[in-house]
């Protein structure tokens, strides 16, 4: 799959983070209509351990574990935008696409019945809008700089692993 010249993707710097959350606040107003963080397509989540706040989001995957994993195929790419969709018409709320991403990036709201993920709000992702600290941005990004996301991702992935290794030993 070739990606565009001029793709652009949600790019996060964790250090910029201070933990306001606003970027959670202006999401699920954007999508929802109610200032709910459970609604939110972008989680900050405190890692106390590290003593860090990392915003997660979905990194719209090029080989996307939610798209193939989902048993309709109400997941595709739209790659106009680059960004990975959900189709509700076609969804039936199995939650396998939650369970695989790696990221944690899908949610499922148990009200409307539907799982939900950034859809990098028809490109002009409000979360960027409002980061006054720029710890969220929407850039170009070129190859090497996926391949620099997909290190920084790894690595929050094997530090998360490690947080939640050591809280279930200490809850042991």
């Amino acid at each position: 799959m070739h990606e565009k010249a001029n793709a652009k993707a949600l790019v996060i710097n964790y250090e910029k983070c201070t933990g306001c959350r606003l970027c959670e606040l202006v999401c699920s107003v954007y999508h929802n209509g109610v200032s709910n963080p459970a609604k939110a397509r972008i989680k900050v989540e405190k890692w106390e351990w590290e003593g860090l706040y990392i915003p997660m989001s979905c990194r719209q995957c090029i080989d996307a574990p939610c798209m193939n994993v989902c048993p309709v195929r109400a997941i595709s790419r739209d790659e106009e935008l680059g960004r990975v969709v959900v189709d509700h018409n076609v969804c039936i709320g199995c939650r396998s696409c939650v369970a695989v991403c790696p990221f944690g990036a899908m949610g499922f709201d148990p009200a409307e019945r539907k799982v939900f993920k950034c859809d990098l709000c028809d490109g002009d992702p409000q979360c960027v809008r409002f980061c006054d600290e720029k710890a969220v941005n929407y850039t170009e990004v070129s190859r090497e700089s996926l391949f620099r996301k997909r290190d920084a991702a790894e690595k929050i992935a094997q530090a998360h692993k490690k947080s939640t290794e050591l809280i279930s030993e200490m809850l042991d």
